[in-house]
């Protein structure tokens, strides 16, 4: 059969060459064609995706290994195909191996863009900056000129995973754990120092409200204490006025008794009790008697009182009896 068939599919670029000159080319394309004379050129226009791992150094010469995928697509299928071969055998497969090395083109290109930009950062910065790495290695590809050279253009780059050397990785996870362990410890320590501090207010507060309690009594105290003093100096003012007015009273009566006395100071007794005598009172009488007596008791030998005499004088002025019925005397 010297009579093929040929249908591409839409995302697919396709060149027909006929003695080294192209005639017939485009996306989608179906014809048929001579065989022994036609050459088939058959590009993907689709994008497609190619893995990678790189193993590279950050600037503090630590090894990382970038995992990911690299995004591309043709877009200039007639430069691509004049610079790989591209062409279909009669079994419709690629006679040559060419395609197969443009996605290793791709990733070489990719790797050393990637390389300059992770020898700038330090491992840290590795780690956590992989959308910065990202968009700078993009950056990157889609100005470089061995991608341009190739009519392709690299759509995305991808970073999936990135590691760092086993023993680092373990380094720094006991570097993280124990920072986490102490930011655990602060916490808890914080919590504690929180919990001690609202003691604290809690205590204070209590003794403020016991000092504010005491200060009150204290006012209380001191209200009564005032109160009793108060009572005291009005009871001591009471009792002066009292005295005074006793002394007064008392000076009032011996000043009354003093002049009332005054007019018989000088006269003796004995006049004075015979004058009161000649009142009559015969008590009165009796008792001068025994005061003649008792004045000449050294006269006196003997002297007999009988009861009713003593009966007589104890029982008032008005049952009194005249000395000679209650007893004698003997002068000597």
């Amino acid at each position: 059969m010297v009579i093929g068939y040929m249908k591409a599919a839409p995302t697919t670029y396709v060149m027909r060459f006929e003695g080294g000159k192209v005639v017939r080319e485009g996306a989608g394309l179906s014809f048929f064609y001579w065989k022994p004379s036609a050459t088939l050129v058959s590009v993907p226009l689709s994008s497609a995706d190619v893995p990678f791992v790189f193993n590279e150094v950050s600037r503090d010469f630590q090894a990382v290994t970038l995992q990911g995928q690299l995004t591309w697509r043709v877009t200039d299928p007639r430069r691509l195909a004049s610079l790989l071969d591209y062409s279909l055998g009669p079994t419709g497969r690629y006679q040559s191996d060419d395609p197969e090395k443009l996605e290793e083109r791709l990733v070489q290109v990719a790797q050393v863009r990637a390389r300059s930009v992770v020898q700038g950062l330090t491992l840290r910065e590795v780690l956590v900056r992989s959308d910065a790495i990202e968009q700078q290695v993009l950056a990157a590809l889609s100005v470089a000129e061995p991608v341009k050279a190739l009519g392709v253009e690299v759509m995305a780059f991808s970073l999936l995973s990135v590691k760092p050397a086993p023993e680092m990785a373990r380094a720094l996870e006991a570097e993280a754990r124990e920072a986490l362990q102490r930011g655990a410890d602060e916490a808890i320590y914080a919590r504690r120092n929180a919990a001690v501090e609202q003691e604290r207010r809690i205590k204070e507060s209590e003794l403020a409200t016991e000092l504010a309690v005491e200060e009150r009594q204290r006012q209380i105290r001191e209200a009564r204490m005032a109160a009793d003093i108060a009572v005291e100096e009005q009871r001591a003012a009471l009792m002066t006025r009292w005295s005074d007015n006793e002394r007064q009273a008392a000076d009032a009566r011996a000043y009354a008794l003093e002049k009332t006395l005054a007019p018989v100071r000088g006269v003796d007794w004995k006049t004075l009790m015979a004058t009161s005598a000649s009142g009559g009172d015969p008590a009165l009488n009796i008792a001068l008697a025994f005061r003649e007596m008792a004045e000449n008791a050294q006269r006196i030998g003997e002297l007999n009182v009988s009861p009713d005499l003593l009966q007589s004088l104890v029982g008032g002025p008005g049952r009194a009896q005249p000395p000679a019925q209650g007893g004698k005397g003997r002068e000597r």
